[in-house]
């Protein structure tokens, strides 16, 4: 049989129940529910603890240090990883954008890792290019095509008008 525990848990009964209540993530439910195990007096040791949720006890004692150590909010605070940095500076972008607004713009996706190799020094991927291009600043490369002389505005909007009737 292993050792009894003390720790003193600040919230109330009550509280640690309706938080229980009220929690989304099965993390920590898990741990508000062992508090309030603890509070309410259901268990006493740390190995009743794990055989309980179906942790091991090591999990169970950081926990409780983790209580311990800076309280309901430090037990239950969720980390998230800071993830890449950009490969894009913000100036790189702000130049892009205007280049890209010029009337003079791009052929090609690839014209662009060219322009953004010479101009701005970075050494970027096609794909890379292409998401920032299409997807973040919403810009499309393709030139309208040129019309014919021998197309006339009026007959065209007579024939789209028309041409929503036959279907």
């Amino acid at each position: 049989m292993s050792r009894p525990f003390k720790i003193e848990i600040t919230e109330s009964e009550k509280e640690l129940k309706k938080r229980l209540q009220t929690a989304r993530l099965g993390n920590q439910k898990e741990k508000l529910q062992m508090l309030w195990w603890l509070k309410s007096g259901q268990v006493k040791e740390q190995q009743e603890i794990g055989k309980r949720l179906g942790r091991d006890t090591s999990t169970v004692t950081r926990w409780l240090q983790k209580y311990r150590l800076g309280g309901l909010s430090r037990l239950l605070e969720i980390k998230k990883a800071p993830g890449a940095t950009r490969k894009m500076s913000d100036e790189a972008i702000a130049a892009l954008k205007q280049e890209l607004e010029t009337g003079k713009g791009f052929s090609s996706y690839g014209a662009i890792v060219e322009w953004l190799k010479k101009e701005q020094g970075l050494d970027l991927e096609y794909g890379t290019v292409y998401g920032w291009v299409r997807y973040r600043l919403g810009a499309k490369l393709k030139v309208p095509r040129p019309r014919s002389y021998k197309q006339n505005e009026e007959t065209i909007s007579k024939f789209k008008k028309n041409s929503g009737s036959y279907y």
